[in-house]
C-alpha cells in the first residue's frame, strides 16, 4: 500500500517526458478543469436543457391555454346563470303580482260571498217572523173563535130550552136539505 501512496505523491516529483506532465498546483489547475467540465456540459448538456425548458415552456403554455378555455367556460356559464336570474326575478314578479290579484280576487269573491249569505240570512229571518207572527195571529184568532164559541154556546144552553133548541136544529136540518136539492 506504501507504494501506491508514494506513487501519487511523487507524481509531482516525476522527471519530464517531454510531452505530458501533470500539474499539482491547485490554483492554476482548478479554473482549466472547470472550463473544460462546463465547456462539455454546455456543449453535450445544451440539447438535453432545451428541451426540457421547451416541454416546460408547453406545459405552461397548455395551462395557459386551459385556463383561457376554463375563465371563457366560467364567463359563459355565469352569463347564463345571470339570464336565468333575470328569468327567475321576472317569474317571481308576474307570481307576485298574480298572487296579489289573485288575493284580490279571492278578497272580493268572498265579501261577495259573506254579503251574499246575509241576505239570505236577513230573508229566512225576515221569513221566519213572518211566519211566527202569522202562527201567532192564527193562535190568538182560534183562542177568541173557541173563546167566543164557549160564550156561545154558554149563552144559548142559557136562553134556550129544549123546545127552542129542537126547533132550531130542525130548521137547521131544512136548511140543508134544501141546499141539498138545488145542488142535485
Amino acid at each position: 500500500m506504501k507504494n501506491i501512496t508514494d506513487s501519487f505523491v511523487s507524481v509531482g516529483h516525476w522527471p519530464s517526458a517531454g510531452s505530458f506532465e501533470f500539474n499539482t498546483d491547485i490554483l492554476a489547475t482548478n479554473p482549466i478543469n472547470l472550463s473544460v467540465v462546463l465547456g462539455v456540459l454546455i456543449f453535450f448538456g445544451k440539447g438535453v436543457l432545451n428541451d426540457l425548458l421547451d416541454k416546460r415552456k408547453q406545459r405552461i403554455l397548455s395551462t395557459i391555454r386551459n385556463s383561457e378555455e376554463l375563465r371563457r367556460g366560467a364567463i359563459e356559464q355565469l352569463e347564463r346563470a345571470r339570464v336565468r336570474l333575470r328569468k327567475v326575478e321576472i317569474e317571481a314578479d308576474e307570481y307576485r303580482t298574480n298572487g296579489y290579484s289573485e288575493i284580490e280576487r279571492e278578497k272580493g269573491n268572498l265579501i261577495n260571498a259573506t254579503c251574499n249569505s246575509l241576505k239570505r240570512l236577513e230573508n229566512y229571518k225576515n221569513e221566519t217572523i213572518f211566519f211566527e207572527k202569522q202562527r201567532a195571529i192564527n193562535q190568538v184568532r182560534q183562542q177568541v173563535l173557541q173563546q167566543a164559541l164557549q160564550r156561545a154556546l154558554g149563552t144559548l144552553n142559557s136562553c134556550l130550552n129544549s123546545e127552542l133548541h129542537f126547533r132550531t136544529i130542525s130548521a137547521n136540518i131544512g136548511i140543508l136539505g134544501s141546499v141539498e136539492e138545488i145542488t142535485d
